[in-house]
């Protein structure tokens, strides 16, 4: 059972989120600020992390940026959703953090952002029976 985190302070995009992805059978952990995002993620250890920029208290960009510096959270995927329009200073400091993905919430359908997470969950399933001994000459 692949484990997604999802941290946004919207409570009904978070809500909407963790039932559309509690309906494919995921393991959803919500958080609402960057600090329970992050405490959270060095916690559980996802599969996935879905988060905003823009929160109160400790803010996406922030909380990516210190699970980059963890040895933990240096390798954890996450997608970055957000309602700013981006800037070169946002931009920059995307980049090196390294999403997954970078989408603009009004520019982006439930349904692609869905199939993007279904994809990349379905893609580290293959890389680890690939990277499992077992199995490896048979794929």
């Amino acid at each position: 059972m692949k484990t997604i985190l999802i941290v946004e302070d919207e409570l009904s995009y978070l809500n909407l989120l963790h039932k559309e992805l509690a309906a494919k059978g995921y393991t959803v952990v919500d958080a609402k600020d960057g600090q329970e995002g992050y405490d959270t993620a060095i916690r559980i250890h996802p599969d996935l992390i879905i988060m905003d920029v823009l929160m109160q208290g400790v803010d996406g960009l922030t909380m990516l940026e210190s699970l980059r510096s963890d040895k933990d959270g240096k390798s954890m995927k996450v997608i970055i959703l957000t309602n700013l329009e981006p800037d070169n200073q946002l931009m920059q400091r995307v980049l090196k953090s390294k999403p997954l993905f970078f989408f603009v919430k009004s520019d982006i359908e439930l349904s692609t952002l869905i199939a993007d997470v279904e994809k990349e969950l379905a893609d580290q399933e293959i890389q680890e029976l690939v990277d499992d001994d077992e199995h490896k000459g048979i794929l």
